[in-house]
This record gives structure tokens, C-alpha cells and sequence, in this order.
């Protein structure tokens, strides 16, 4: 790996120290629109918006992501009769975290969801022992992003600023762990496909 992308990440943590929460574990939750929020689905205004407050490098976010995302996602976002917003908070390492949340937004329009779910996906072969660097890089490349433009993306200092204010947002939100999955501004805590079912059918039936 590359010093440059060494350098990029550390910065990152450094930009980010402080503001980690804790890692996989459901927490109390705000409601309403933050500022930088990542929505796909439903426009904004409809009858039932899903939160989900989740990092890149939480197992438990990136189970979610591979069980029970693509039935959700079929069943309500692609339908568009939910919409369906999500909400980074970094988790240790906050490094790989921060730089993950910054890829996504640096690559190109539409394709936030899709690198979001490969890096959540490749925490598997980080623990093959696979460096995150060298997936991220990897990912980076997939969307049409250069060494250079992975450098500049992951030491930007104005979107790491924009990061920490979105964790600071969820802090006075009470939002303590992830992932934490709120049905119209109320907290689930059962958030099987069954369980979110539960909460978002009876207000859909309810329109």
C-alpha cells in the first residue's frame, strides 16, 4: 500500500477522533431531516421514512446489509412506498470508517448505495486478512476513481468537517450504537424484514 493512502487514513482518524460510537449496538434515536442525509426510495414528505444509523465497519450493519437489505429494498424502496434514509457513524477502526463514508460520497452520482455495500461486503475478506486499504482502493477504482483522486478524496478536509457534524447531529439525536433503525422517528428494535414489516404496514395502510 501506497504511504499516500496511509497518510489519508490517519487523517482521517485524527479528524474524526472523539466522535466514534459505539461499534454494533442499538442505541437511542432522533428523528427528523438531518443535513447530509442519503435517501433513496420515496421522496422526501412520504408516508413512511426508515432510518438507519450504520458504519461501514459494523458487522452487525453489514449483516443487515446482506440478509435483509435486498428483500427490504425490494419490498418498499424499489416500490417507492418507502423512503429510506441512512445516517454514517463511524465505528473502530474509525480511520477505515471515515475514509469509507468520504469514498462514497466522492464517487459518482448514484453509486453512494453501491460502494456502501461493497465496503460493508468486504469487511469478510478484511478478515481473511486482506488490508481495508487495499479494498477501499479497490472500490475506489471500480467507480472510476484514480490513486490521486482517492488521496484527495479521503484527506478532504471540508468533507471530513461535513462527517463529524453529521456524528455530532446523531450524538444530540441520543443515537449511542449501531445500527439503530428508526419507522417514522420511532425506534425498532426488532429490525429482521419481519420486524420493520411490523412497524411500516400498519402506517402504509394507514394512508
Amino acid at each position: 500500500m501506497r504511504a499516500f493512502s496511509r497518510r489519508g487514513l490517519a487523517f482521517a482518524a485524527a479528524a474524526t477522533a472523539g466522535l466514534v460510537l459505539a461499534a454494533c449496538s442499538g442505541g437511542n434515536s432522533g428523528a427528523g431531516s438531518n443535513t447530509g442525509d442519503m435517501a433513496i426510495g420515496a421522496p422526501e414528505g412520504a408516508a413512511v421514512t426508515v432510518v438507519e444509523y450504520a458504519s461501514v465497519t459494523c458487522g452487525v450493519c453489514a449483516a443487515w446489509n446482506r440478509d435483509v437489505m435486498p428483500a427490504f429494498k425490494a419490498k418498499y424502496v424499489d416500490t417507492n412506498q418507502v423512503r429510506f434514509v441512512f445516517r454514517e457513524l463511524p465505528t473502530p477502526p474509525q480511520d477505515v470508517a471515515a475514509a469509507g463514508f468520504l469514498l462514497a460520497r466522492c464517487a459518482p452520482e448514484g453509486e453512494y448505495f453501491n460502494v456502501v455495500d461493497r465496503i460493508m461486503r468486504a469487511q469478510t475478506d478484511w478478515q481473511a486478512g486482506t488490508p481495508p486499504l487495499t479494498s477501499l482502493q479497490q472500490i475506489a477504482q471500480g467507480v472510476g476513481l484514480n490513486q490521486e483522486q482517492f488521496q484527495q478524496c479521503v484527506t478532504d478536509e471540508a468533507a471530513l468537517t461535513a462527517l463529524n457534524q453529521r456524528v455530532d447531529q446523531a450524538r444530540a439525536d441520543g443515537v449511542t450504537g449501531t445500527p439503530t433503525f428508526m419507522v417514522n422517528g420511532e425506534k425498532v428494535s426488532d429490525i429482521t424484514l419481519e420486524g420493520l414489516s411490523a412497524a411500516i404496514d400498519p402506517l402504509l395502510a394507514a394512508q
